[in-house]
């Protein structure tokens, strides 16, 4: 008997597949680009335990609930129907990365900021590229929206919404999460 510690399920984008992974707590991990062994890997490392699929007949219902409520949120948004999510996280960060990622999770749709914007209003000012450094460890971009923070004088910035995907390809999917908000960016 393997006793999962997260279950995750997939779901198609325009670029590829994202991955979504929950615990007892909530939603831990969103992935935008990995391939699913890599993302299992990765995240069994994080959470030091077993994670399976969510159809695997160890994984608890409520997991499974929790993941395809994610799922269908994080779909009408990518879709365009849905501008707020609403599904329990289960944040397992640093204190200052959970400051960072609180205050990017206060971003409206459409709204972005810079780096050193989200550092002042979280407190720390001259923080900008600490700001970054929280933002590319975000655990669940799209749910924490990441994308909003931007460089200054609206330039793109970076993305890490995926530990897998290259430089280019997570800026590709950066301008298409802002894009969707009708935000535009220089790059």
């Amino acid at each position: 008997m393997n006793v999962p510690i997260a279950a995750f399920v997939t779901l198609p984008a325009s670029w590829g597949i994202l991955h979504v992974a929950a615990t007892a707590s909530g939603i831990v991990a969103v992935d935008l680009g990995a391939e699913t062994p890599f993302f299992v890997d990765d995240l069994s490392r994080r959470l030091h335990g077993t994670v399976l699929p969510a159809e695997d007949g160890e994984v608890a219902a409520e997991w499974r609930t929790v993941l395809y409520e994610a799922t269908r949120q994080i779909g009408e948004f990518l879709a365009g129907t849905r501008r707020v999510m609403t599904v329990r996280i289960d944040l397992r960060v640093s204190d200052w990365d959970r400051l960072v990622l609180t205050g990017a999770a206060r971003l409206q749709f459409g709204e972005t900021a810079s780096y050193g914007e989200l550092a002042r209003r979280v407190g720390r000012p001259g923080a900008a590229q600490a700001v970054g450094g929280a933002m590319s460890r975000n655990p669940v971009p799209i749910l924490i929206p990441c994308h909003r923070v931007i460089a200054a004088g609206r330039r793109i910035g970076g993305y890490g919404g995926s530990n897998y995907a290259d430089r280019q390809a997570a800026l590709d999917i950066k301008r298409r999460l802002l894009a969707l908000e009708g935000s535009t960016v220089i790059d």
